[in-house]
């Protein structure tokens, strides 16, 4: 499953930094989430790192992109080579 940033973000900045796989930037209007990058940290950490730094909570699961954490581990040795 990839994340999405939903229309709560604040635009603190905080996620953007975190993730390992450099799957966000700015949008238009809030940071957006590339879900080709996005492993939900599988292969770096135990938990999403942007999700545990949102002070609003607005990084769900996005529903229109289901993964197993078999896809998302290889998704993981695609993006890093290992």
């Amino acid at each position: 499953m990839a994340l999405l940033i939903t229309d709560q973000c604040i635009n603190c900045d905080v996620c953007e930094p975190e993730c390992p796989n450099e799957a966000i930037s700015p949008g238009d209007q809030i940071y957006v989430i590339d879900p080709d990058r996005c492993t939900e940290c599988v292969g770096h950490y135990d938990a999403p790192q942007c999700q545990l730094v949102c002070p609003v909570d607005c990084i769900p699961v996005d529903p229109a992109r289901i993964e197993s954490d078999a896809q998302l581990m290889a998704k993981y040795r695609q993006l890093t080579g290992g």
